[in-house]
């Protein structure tokens, strides 16, 4: 009898294997032309995706020179909109006051993309409807059907669906995957990480 474990294990294979590499060149499009263009990189994400907008923010910073942010990164303003205006603009608000603009781009962290019939991250829909109007440009890697997110995105990576009991795990998990795929491509790498640069 298969255990949980040996279980999970083999659904990151499978899930490996269907990654649609041409949503990953396409994100990677889309950033090689934001950073040619001086344009700026907002990573947005809630929960697990807020942890992982964190992260991500600092490899794009420091590994390919893409001038990044995350609206989860300063709680004092976050949790300011939220009390004053609510959750839903909690992010397009933010990025109003960050001068979203033609040439940027959002990377969106997305267990489901956004969905506003089920109110499911409301505040992510709200800022991709602003990316749209502005006209920056739209990246995810989410899970599930990829929501609102995968609907309307120059490109976006949805990360398969094994089993019922493992979406959110394994879509937050392949969000590392992918954007480390993405950071260290030589088209985008613009320095060498500590431990492949020590011989």
């Amino acid at each position: 009898m298969e255990t949980y474990i040996s279980r999970y294990l083999r659904e990151v294979g499978q899930i490996a294997e269907q990654i649609d590499q041409r949503q990953v060149q396409g994100i990677i499009d889309v950033l090689v032309e934001t950073r040619k263009h001086n344009g700026r990189l907002f990573i947005l994400g809630v929960g697990g995706g807020a942890g992982n907008a964190t992260h991500a923010v600092n490899d794009f910073r420091k590994i390919a020179e893409i001038e990044s942010y995350a609206p989860t990164d300063n709680v004092s303003e976050l949790t300011a909109r939220v009390n004053d205006d609510g959750w839903e603009t909690s992010f397009s608000r933010w990025l109003q006051g960050s001068h979203l603009r033609e040439g940027d781009a959002l990377l969106v962290f997305s267990v489901g993309g956004g969905n506003l019939e089920k109110n499911v991250s409301a505040n992510i829909v709200r800022a991709v409807e602003l990316a749209q109007k502005v006209g920056a440009k739209i990246t995810g890697i989410v899970g599930r059907d990829g929501g609102y997110t995968a609907k309307v995105a120059d490109a976006a990576v949805v990360i398969p669906t094994i089993s019922d009991d493992t979406v959110t795990p394994h879509a937050e998990s392949f969000q590392a995957v992918v954007w480390h795929l993405i950071v260290s491509d030589p088209r985008l790498k613009a320095h060498e990480m500590k431990w492949e640069s020590t011989k």
